[in-house]
């Protein structure tokens, strides 16, 4: 029988990583590593999920999808996605200059490295008040200047800066370039089941005694030159305690705040809490499960829950 699940993390160590998912989401994490990612709910090959609760504790998400299929992520999901799930959900904490990268569509990302392509949104929890952002290209650059300027080992003047602050919603398709530039940011990611991604740009780091990768013609192939910044504004107005902050063909994203008891099913999909702020508990008919910020939640369709307490969550649904 499915009931509402939590995963151990999966921890991703980077580069440009910290230490900031201990300190603000109560996170425990390895010892003198710098962790940049917290894989959350995945069935990815490259950090696979482990169910923690309930009977099906010790299964991968993968191995609960095999054998529940529909019954897991929702009927028309699965006719769509067939054997592989569909979404990944992160937290991230960009402790230093995220790389300059882009991700292809679907279309490419199957064609060459057999995986979905990544559209991502990210939900910014904590910024510094220094934080900007990289987003898409500046006016008149065009893909031969890009690949002219790149030979040279030149990126300055071609990409958008943008400044974000705790609460704003940034939305990545594929094709716009992205990276963060100053400061710090702690963010909730809805994507993509995908882990393409074109690095463009790593401001000459050194990694294990050399500069890591970089995939410029395969970017240059992918960029949307046009591609303009997607930032929105997601504060509760007028005493309003749900409100849809984006909603677009791989999933929609709700925020909620819970204050007391909230209910909720969903027929058509899945749903995936991400615990923003606040502490309280999930219950069902045949289980009750314990949540603070920084966890998440896979909720199977059909399935009547409670949300007890007092905390925000991101509600992904497909």
């Amino acid at each position: 029988m499915l009931y509402p699940m939590k995963f151990k993390k999966v921890f991703i160590e980077k580069v440009w990583g910290g230490r900031e998912f201990e300190t603000k989401l109560n996170m425990t994490l390895p010892e003198n590593k710098n962790i940049g990612e917290s894989w959350e709910v995945s069935a990815h090959p490259n950090g696979m999920s482990i169910v923690e609760n309930g009977v099906l504790a010790g299964k991968t998400l993968q191995e609960v999808y095999d054998e529940y299929k529909g019954k897991l992520v929702g009927e028309k999901v699965y006719n769509e996605y067939g054997k592989r799930f569909p979404l990944l959900i992160k937290y991230l904490d960009v402790n230093d200059r995220l790389s300059i990268q882009v991700h292809p569509d679907d279309e490419v990302a199957n064609k060459k490295h057999n995986e979905l392509g990544k559209s991502e949104s990210w939900y910014i929890m904590e910024a510094s008040d220094d934080a900007v952002l990289i987003m898409g290209m500046k006016p008149g650059i065009s893909k031969e200047v890009f690949l002219e300027k790149a030979k040279n080992n030149d990126f300055s003047g071609m990409f958008e800066e943008i400044s974000v602050k705790k609460g704003d919603l940034v939305d990545i398709t594929p094709g716009m370039v992205h990276a963060s530039l100053t400061g710090s940011v702690l963010f909730a990611e809805i994507q993509e089941n995908s882990d393409v991604t074109y690095r463009i740009y790593d401001f000459d780091r050194i990694e294990n005694g050399k500069k890591r990768e970089l995939h410029i013609d395969d970017a240059a192939e992918v960029i949307d030159f046009g591609k303009k910044a997607d930032i929105r504004k997601t504060e509760f107005e007028n005493g309003e305690t749900r409100k849809n902050i984006i909603k677009k063909k791989y999933y929609s994203i709700d925020k909620v705040k819970v204050e007391g008891n909230f209910e909720d099913i969903n027929e058509e999909s899945m749903i995936i809490y991400s615990i923003l702020e606040g502490k309280g508990s999930i219950e069902s008919s045949n289980s009750t499960l314990d949540i603070q910020k920084g966890e998440s939640v896979l909720v199977p369709p059909h399935m009547k829950v409670t949300l007890k307490g007092d905390f925000e969550i991101l509600r992904t649904t497909i």
